[in-house]
């Protein structure tokens, strides 16, 4: 059943991601034949064709790189190295008007603009889920060892501001998030005003870049704090120090030794902490519906693996359960998605930002997360509002000016506007060629951080065996 399950998310994303090319392409398309231009090929995906078949005087194909599609028209600046040679002779085809080209050109990121509307017109109805923490600053840890915790923020700080700019949010993908604003601060120190007891506060924290390996990303800047989320237990192992002290799936951490804590993080650290030192007990206060209570054990050493640290045997936290139904209006959701890919273009080329390139996502980041979606409960909803985001962004991206893009072939098209003769064939064939190239390399490099990351994050999140001994109750 497992197996099946996993092959019918496979195909449920295989099937959305190419509905997303399709559209934008079936874009292209239509208005190419609504300008009478000829179209040869209809293709999903790039390169040399893995599958086609002829209907009429069009050929429909997959390609082997699986990243966008396109629609040949010999008519236009075509891009051999992604598309291939065209059959016809451009000199045999009547010539195509400036404004038909950019008529065809413009038709694709309109289409995947509509799409966005509808998916958001969709989720307007249907409903986003949303929680708490989606709209909390409030810090759940602090890394005793990093730069927050020496400049003297604690766990329980509401963050007002991150250098001068108002947070809403924790790690959302906007301009009003603590991590966006601190991944993309510049100053040596972070100015961090925040809300402790009642009264406002501002630290200057300095930032650390975690090491990574070459083959990973580059790791953005730091300050070690993580986001407020309940310590609520979703698994507790057998013969474990927690199973023998009575401790259930569904009770809530409150507080370590007497101290609240704001994230299940508290407790993993204090475990890691007595890997190279005296294991002491640690007492937990403990949540259970209306009652609540006190159990203080000692972590042990499982006899599996091997080299663990000493554990109390919790060995899954329960994500945040209080999800609520939001409907954003459509306008706002564009709006939303829009400015990401607005904020991430202004990092991008931010002087002295660190953001780079390496930082942006492809083709398997975005399967990868319809797949990790698509396995929620509720994945159904978050898919539709990912949806919004994803078609804004492909709207806008092709209207980038590079010949490769839409955006270039609308330049190219107004420079022949203006000139009233077509740029050079030979100029354009050299330009669209390097530029293909250049496309081809740079979606190779991001999958293959994208492909990493992936595959780290599915060893990490693969069930380990932990056994402990039987012994008795303590």
């Amino acid at each position: 059943m497992t197996f099946l399950h996993y092959c019918f998310i496979g195909f449920e994303v295989v099937l959305l991601f190419n509905l997303l090319i399709g559209v934008h392409e079936l874009g292209h398309f239509l208005a190419a034949r609504w300008r009478g231009l000829k179209v040869e090929r209809f293709a999903i995906w790039f390169g040399k064709p893995v599958w086609k078949k002829k209907v009429g005087d069009v050929e429909y194909a997959l390609g082997w790189i699986p990243a966008g599609g396109y629609v040949l028209l010999p008519q236009m600046a075509t891009m051999e190295v992604i598309e291939g040679k065209t059959d016809e002779t451009v000199e045999k085809l009547p010539p195509v008007a400036a404004i038909d080209k950019i008529i065809v050109a413009f038709a694709g990121p309109l289409f995947s603009f509509l799409l966005a509307v509808f998916f958001a017109v969709v989720v307007w109805q249907v409903g986003k889920p949303s929680n708490d923490a989606d709209n909390s600053t409030v810090i759940g840890w602090v890394d005793p060892t990093g730069p927050a915790a020496e400049a003297g923020l604690k766990a329980g700080d509401k963050i007002l501001e991150v250098d001068g700019y108002p947070v809403h949010h924790f790690s959302a993908a906007t301009a009003d998030s603590v991590t966006w604003r601190i991944v993309t601060s510049t100053g040596t120190n972070v100015a961090i005003k925040y809300l402790r007891d009642g009264k406002e506060a501002t630290i200057y924290t300095s930032v650390v870049h975690p090491e990574t390996k070459w083959y990973e990303r580059k790791s953005l800047r730091k300050i070690m704090i993580l986001a407020q989320s309940k310590a609520s237990i979703y698994e507790i192992a057998s013969n474990s120090p927690a199973a023998l002290a009575g401790l259930k799936a569904g009770d809530e951490i409150v507080a370590l030794n007497g101290e609240s804590i704001y994230n299940p993080n508290a407790i993993d650290y204090a475990q890691l902490a007595m890997s190279n030192s005296v294991i002491k007990p640690l007492t937990l206060t403990v949540r259970r519906g209306d009652e609540q209570f006190e159990r203080t054990i000692t972590p042990v050493k499982p006899v599996q693996p091997t080299n663990s640290i000493p554990l109390l045997g919790i060995m899954a936290w329960q994500g945040d359960t209080n999800v609520t139904l939001v409907h954003p209006s459509p306008l706002d959701q564009i709006k939303v998605s829009a400015g990401q890919i607005i904020n991430t273009f202004g990092a991008l080329f931010e002087r002295h930002g660190e953001i780079g390139v390496q930082q942006l996502g492809g083709a398997v980041m975005i399967i990868r997360v319809y797949s990790t979606l698509f396995q929620d409960e509720d994945g159904w909803r978050r898919v539709l509002w990912f949806s919004v985001i994803l078609n804004v962004n492909l709207a806008l991206l092709n209207m980038l000016p590079l010949p490769v893009l839409d955006g270039g072939h609308i330049t190219l098209s107004l420079i022949e506007w203006v000139r009233r003769r077509p740029v050079s064939a030979r100029f354009l064939n050299f330009i669209q060629s390097a530029f293909a190239v250049l496309l081809i390399t740079f979606m190779i490099y991001i999958a293959f951080f994208d492909a990493g990351d992936w595959f780290r994050s599915s060893r990490a999140e693969r069930d380990v065996p932990v056994k402990f001994a039987p012994q008795s109750n303590q």
